[in-house]
């Protein structure tokens, strides 16, 4: 279960809003709408940290069993707010795409910059902010399979904000400074049996903010939202959005965004510890490889909802909030009991190896068995532990072969030292 502190601000109003009455899980709408809100303030608001300018772009995927996720009902309010929306200001809404994607030439086509089909020129796609959403996000991975399909790569450039040009010769369409935001849902069944190796290691799957999210309560006759509640929600967003300036998407990197030096500290803290904490499994770090630069993006979306552009301390915890949940989720979804029992022994053992090894200096292999565990844990969950310890990113161990006496046969001994 995420914490409350998820549902912070506007955010917080529209799940709540949408879950009343209803059977809709209150975290899957805030997350839609997260992403549906990124999509609409735009390329116009940025965050730089380092040489990176980050825009508050977002890819949301919701993950739950069939019939109880409740996975399409969790995007209704949302779309009915920006029919609210477009009715206020038909300038402010972004573009959405339904249909379901099916190649980068498809997905350029939805924001290309002009082309020349015949002797007919095409006018050009001037606004590129899109809101995919893709109930059936199976579609993505299973077009992903394909011979020659770059979808997927598409979407990476997308989430990165790349233009994408184009993929062969023949094909002239292209899209300059893309603003792609998609939310996805998916059965657990479906995700961990059609994600491929390739995209757990190329950087498709953790650009994603995975959340778990199944229906809330059961209701045989659920409660539509009132009317009244749905324009007052529009409202603010339009609040929002006239504050960051998004009646002109075409105008890019004109708001800039700060950290308050609170935020920094905070950010600072974290991003030492939770953001790039090992999880002890190669699947799970590689699915959560991208935890800081989302955090960023979802406290730029906090600090937006209150019409600041100086990020907060609150801002930021908030934004931490949705990132333990993905990491729950993602364990969950990836890691079986008798696996997560293992990982939270092997991680267990290694944090009474690292406390034995600054206190003593230095151990061999058999002197951690003996001095650290007196001689009850088997060699292979110590050789783990180790493994662990030397696999982190930085080290948290080293190791050194000694050569024994010289009136001493036998192999070099190694000698672990902590980092």
């Amino acid at each position: 279960q995420p914490h409350r502190s998820c549902l912070y601000g506007l955010v917080g109003e529209v799940a709540c809003a949408g879950a009343e009455g209803t059977e809709t899980n209150p975290y899957a709408i805030a997350a839609n709408f997260m992403a549906y809100l990124s999509c609409a303030i735009g390329r116009g608001v940025y965050l730089q940290i380092g040489n990176t300018w980050h825009h508050p772009r977002l890819f949301c995927l919701h993950i739950g069993r069939s019939g109880r996720g409740r996975k399409g009902d969790a995007v209704q309010l949302v779309l009915r707010i920006d029919q609210a929306l477009r009715a206020l200001d038909d300038r402010l809404p972004p573009q959405i795409h339904r249909g379901g994607l099916s190649s980068r030439e498809g997905l350029v086509a939805l924001m290309h910059d002009g082309y020349q089909q015949g002797k007919q020129d095409i006018a050009a796609i001037n606004d590129k902010r899109l809101w995919v959403v893709e109930s059936e996000f199976a579609n993505v991975l299973h077009q992903g399979r394909r011979e020659g399909n770059t979808l997927s790569t598409a979407l990476r450039d997308c989430w990165d904000g790349v233009s994408l040009k184009p993929a062969t010769k023949s094909n002239r369409m292209y899209a300059s400074h893309p603003h792609v935001c998609l939310s996805g849902a998916i059965s657990p069944s479906e995700l961990t049996g059609m994600l491929t190796a390739r995209e757990l290691t190329n950087g498709f799957a953790n650009r994603f903010l995975m959340i778990w999210a199944e229906r809330s309560q059961i209701l045989p006759f659920p409660k539509p939202t009132p009317q009244t509640i749905v324009d007052t929600l529009a409202a603010r967003v339009l609040e929002i959005l006239r504050f960051t300036g998004s009646e002109q998407p075409d105008r890019l990197d004109h708001f800039r965004m700060e950290l308050s030096a609170q935020a920094q500290w905070r950010y600072a803290q974290l991003y030492r510890t939770d953001l790039n904490e090992d999880q002890g499994s190669e699947v799970v770090n590689s699915m959560l490889e991208r935890r800081a630069p989302i955090l960023l993006r979802l406290a730029m979306l906090m600090a937006l909802t209150d019409l600041q552009p100086r990020i907060d301390a609150k801002h930021i915890d908030a934004a931490m909030a949705w990132i333990r949940h993905a990491t729950a989720s993602v364990r969950y979804v990836f890691v079986s009991a008798a696996d997560e029992a293992m990982l939270a022994q092997v991680l267990e053992m290694s944090n009474r190896v690292q406390a034995f090894l600054r206190k003593r200096g230095q151990a061999t292999r058999s002197q951690i068995s003996s001095e650290c565990f007196r001689g009850k844990v088997p060699k292979a969950l110590i050789d783990a532990s180790l493994e662990h310890l030397l696999a982190a990113t930085p080290s948290m161990i080293k190791v050194q072969w000694v050569d024994r006496p010289a009136d001493t046969p036998g192999t070099p001994t190694r000698v672990y030292r902590p980092v």
